[in-house]
């Protein structure tokens, strides 16, 4: 159940950087496509997933609200799978480093969150 009448929500501070990650993800996605059209499309959902479910998670309350960080944080891993995947089929030339940064920060926030709940 998310917040009632007048109750505020609590959006993570890590959420413009998910969204800023996912600006990037879609950029690498589009040059994937044109080798592997299943992988590209893999990497947006998991991409789109963190922002989702970041956005659900600050609506959602107790257990669900830390499961959508989870899911959230899977998702980031996912994502840099898809990166390596790419790197190493050849689709695409040394991912940049700051992409990956931004990633593996998105998702140690997000772990730390989720842990914070048990």
């Amino acid at each position: 159940m998310g917040p009632t009448r007048g109750e505020e929500v609590t959006m993570l501070a890590i959420y413009p950087t998910a969204r800023q990650a996912l600006r990037r993800i879609g950029a690498i996605a589009t040059q994937i496509e044109k080798h592997d059209s299943d992988l590209a499309r893999q990497m947006r959902r998991a991409g789109t997933s963190i922002v989702l479910n970041i956005r659900e998670g600050s609506q959602s309350q107790g257990r669900n609200r830390h499961a959508r960080y989870w899911n959230a944080a899977g998702s980031g891993a996912e994502v840099l799978g898809c990166l390596d995947c790419a790197e190493d089929l050849g689709y695409v030339r040394d991912v940049d480093p700051a992409l990956r940064a931004e990633l593996s920060h998105v998702v140690g926030v997000l772990v730390r969150v989720a842990r914070a709940a048990r």
